[in-house]
């Protein structure tokens, strides 16, 4: 009888790829995880317990096969363990580095309830693609047919480009435009390479590229071509801009030099590190006491930036305590090895300085009764202040869409009360024939794996609709 490849949660431990040491990861950008060895994948991959109801499949966005994909990894099918990996997930190896898995698939992972530490599924994602990109298993992009039709996608971060991928496979014609000088949205500009190193992000857009799809950058709608002439030069079009207004804040100084945005200073850290030619200095945290606000992803990906920056210190205010926090556990864990210090329940109450800011005023908090969303609220404790010093300050506060219709003159897009595009639920379509929105210019502020699978939702969509028009 052939012994049980799986099931060894009970017998082995759970174990993350080595991470490299806090002094040495924070000199550089690089990843700070390293690879699974093929040897150890298996190990790891054998400690699923292939339960009849895969909670870690059904909280995946993409509702990735997870529980077969981890079996075939440890019985050594490589292979066949990428290929179904990669049937449902436009970009595994990425997802597999940035995913929140402590939120979605590992969070709900059965042996993780039962006490016995959850599957690392995020490391085996990400050594399977790594090892498919090695051994050539990552094929050319190659359409099934070649089609007349066209489709203009505004934006190519991951919902766009994921969408790319699937139209131009069936065969249509695809342009994806942008507004930045390379493609990849947030995932090239706004997480750090200590998180995604950008070779990953550019192989995968030129395998787009090779694969016939047009990518035009430094493109804005509106103003290099307007909205209505991209749905006269396409036959669908799809919105995936995301959302790029940045929440400020209304106190007492916060217009002062050396306030600044987080996704500013993120894309400004990311082109540097691209050899780009920017503006640096007062988007610089080297030598300076540096406090971010905020408890979300964002924030952790400033924090840590600032200490790659050589920050002569490094604050993150959040108004809620460490259980509530938005953010991921584990990038917590991380900037805190790496030196950054967490304030919890504190928020900023005024920016003192003259012309640039000196010091945060900051508030004690503490929690209070629930709120609308059954969330604690913060409250301020009364007569508590303190003054914290700081040379620059980042806002870390979240996203909210563009005004579309006024920016592209299409007052006719419907929006929300939210200012995000309307489109329905399954089709994507919006209220104007022949047009799609995907991504976070419908969700609001979400994750990359929750714009892929819009992407590829819509672009089934598209496809459908085109096939109806071609025959007519």
């Amino acid at each position: 009888m052939a012994k049980q490849p799986m099931l060894k949660f009970v017998d082995i431990s759970r174990d993350m790829p080595e991470k490299r040491g806090a002094q040495a990861r924070t000199a550089d950008y690089h990843e700070i995880y390293a690879e699974f060895a093929a040897t150890k994948a298996a190990e790891q991959a054998s400690r699923c317990s292939q339960c009849g109801v895969p909670y870690c499949q059904t909280h995946c966005p993409l509702h990735n096969n997870i529980p077969d994909w981890l079996n075939l990894t440890a019985t050594g099918r490589l292979q066949e363990a990428y290929t179904l990996s990669q049937a449902t997930n436009t970009f595994p190896e990425i997802c597999g580095r940035i995913c929140p898995q402590d939120r979605l698939c590992e969070g709900n992972c059965v042996i993780e309830q039962s006490g016995h530490g959850t599957v690392t599924i995020g490391a085996v994602e990400k050594y399977l693609t790594d090892t498919a990109w090695e051994q050539g298993w990552v094929k050319p992009l190659e359409p099934r047919a070649d089609l007349a039709q066209t489709v203009g996608i505004i934006g190519a971060g991951p919902g766009g480009l994921a969408a790319a991928e699937s139209l131009r496979s069936m065969g249509y014609g695809v342009t994806v435009y942008d507004r930045n000088n390379r493609a990849g949205g947030l995932l090239t500009y706004g997480i750090p390479g200590f998180k995604l190193e950008k070779d990953v992000v550019m192989r995968r857009v030129k395998r787009l590229e090779d694969g016939g799809v047009k990518i035009v950058t430094n493109c804005n709608i509106g103003d290099d071509i307007t909205f209505a002439e991209l749905r006269q030069t396409h036959d669908a079009v799809l919105i995936a801009t995301g959302v790029y207004n940045k929440r400020g804040l209304k106190a007492p100084g916060a217009g002062l030099s050396g306030i600044v945005q987080a996704l500013d200073y993120l894309t400004t850290s990311n082109h540097l590190n691209f050899g780009d030619p920017v503006e640096v200095e007062a988007l610089n945290a080297k030598g300076k006491k540096v406090v971010v606000i905020g408890g979300g992803d964002t924030a952790m990906d400033c924090v840590r930036t600032a200490i790659r920056q050589g920050a002569s210190s490094v604050k993150c205010l959040y108004r809620r305590d460490r259980a509530n926090m938005p953010g991921s556990m584990r990038e917590t864990q991380n900037a805190e090895e790496e030196g950054v210090e967490f304030n919890w329940l504190r928020a900023p109450k005024a920016f003192i300085g003259e012309g640039n800011v000196s010091a945060v005023r900051v508030a004690k908090m503490r929690l209070g009764a629930p709120d609308a969303s059954g969330r604690r609220a913060p409250e301020e404790v009364e007569g508590a202040d303190y003054t914290e010093a700081a040379d620059l300050v980042i806002l870390a506060l979240g996203f909210t869409p563009e005004n579309l219709p006024e920016m592209w003159q299409t007052s006719d897009l419907e929006t929300t009360n939210w200012g995000t595009v309307k489109a329905q639920h399954e089709t994507h379509a919006t209220n104007l024939e022949g047009v799609y929105a995907v991504g976070d210019i419908v969700r609001g502020a979400s994750l990359v794996v929750w714009a892929i699978k819009d992407g590829r939702e819509a672009a089934s969509s598209i496809a459908s609709h085109l096939s109806a028009q071609a025959a007519q």
